[in-house]
């Protein structure tokens, strides 16, 4: 059965950053006003180009860091103002897969020591129950018991990337961040990477939130998807009703862009002009309607909130219904 384990609301993510010794600081918006929820069982992508807030959103939801504003409940808990005993609760059910599988291991430290570790840190188990869990929660991630005293230099990068993904279930979350977890691999493995996931999802029951800028893995591994543009989601919905009815303008050059198996399928190509603008000096109005072929005097001036277009299907911008 589904449930809903954490739900965010206006999330809020601002830095002070300075900018000279006679300068006053600028506030960088790497969030602003992110709301969804994540479902036992499913997975919810993000996707965006680098500077959207992607990790900013990772880091927030593993509380590395703490939102500026906003809503965070996890089980139950609001993250925001929470008291440290609370966090120290909340922190084992959230774990993270990173990008790189081969700076996200320690080059010092054995297999079973990597795996172990957060079991020694987390848990009162004894060495020889922390040894038993580590060595099933590798055959589970499809590597062999000798495998266990080896380093993490002896390995392939899928290899590695199993490894990494047997770490962050070893405390047994309900929440895996998966950030961009299989952009560094070979496609002849990626796909190997997916489907474990999947299996370990089935398994365990686990909610994913997989962080990717590529549509074509999201295509196969989502449920629903948020697209965020510059801090802020300018799209929301089923994995269908994305990739079938883009409702913003962002959405479809995304799409656009993404390589299509048939070559003879028509397609819509979409060239955004410029670039991303900086967080430090965004856009007033809509934060695309700079590099937008759609853009209008209305989408200068002012910010579209979010509307509901079916069931499930959000967008932010002002002339949806004609796109």
């Amino acid at each position: 059965m589904n449930e809903v384990i954490l739900q965010a609301q206006n999330l809020t993510r601002h830095y002070q950053v300075s900018q000279g010794l006679f300068a006053d600081k600028a506030v960088l918006k790497a969030l602003d006003g992110v709301g969804f929820s994540l479902s036992t069982g499913k997975t919810l992508a993000v996707v965006g180009e680098s500077g959207c807030g992607k990790s900013t959103l990772a880091r927030l939801l593993t509380m590395i860091e703490e939102p500026t504003s906003g809503r965070l409940v996890i089980d139950g808990d609001d993250v925001i103002g929470a008291s440290a005993a609370t966090i120290r609760k909340l922190r084992p059910m959230v774990q993270i897969v990173f990008q790189d599988p081969y700076s996200s291991l320690n080059p010092r430290q054995k297999v079973g020591s990597i795996l172990e570790e957060p079991l020694k840190i987390n848990t009162s188990m004894s060495a020889a129950e922390r040894r038993r869990a580590g060595q099933e929660m590798m055959a589970k991630v499809g590597l062999r018991p000798e495998h266990y005293g080896r380093y993490p230099h002896m390995f392939s990068g899928g290899q590695r990337q199993r490894i990494a993904i047997a770490r962050a279930l070893m405390l047994k979350p309900k929440i895996v961040i998966l950030d961009e977890p299989v952009s560094a691999l070979d496609v002849s493995i990626q796909a190997q990477v997916l489907n474990l996931l999947a299996d370990l999802q089935d398994e365990f029951n686990l909610a994913y939130l997989f962080i990717s800028h590529d549509l074509s893995v999201v295509r196969h591994v989502a449920d629903e998807i948020m697209v965020m543009y510059l801090g802020h989601p300018v799209e929301f919905g089923f994995r269908q009703d994305i990739f079938s009815n883009p409702r913003h303008p962002y959405t479809r050059a995304l799409l656009s862009s993404t390589p299509k198996a048939d070559p003879t399928g028509s397609k819509e190509r979409i060239k955004l002009s410029g670039e991303l603008p900086s967080p430090l000096d965004p856009p007033s109005g809509c934060p695309f309607h700079p590099r937008c072929q759609k853009a209008t005097d209305l989408c200068g001036t002012k910010l579209p909130e979010i509307e509901e277009i079916t069931t499930g299907h959000q967008t932010a911008c002002h002339h949806w219904r004609g796109l």
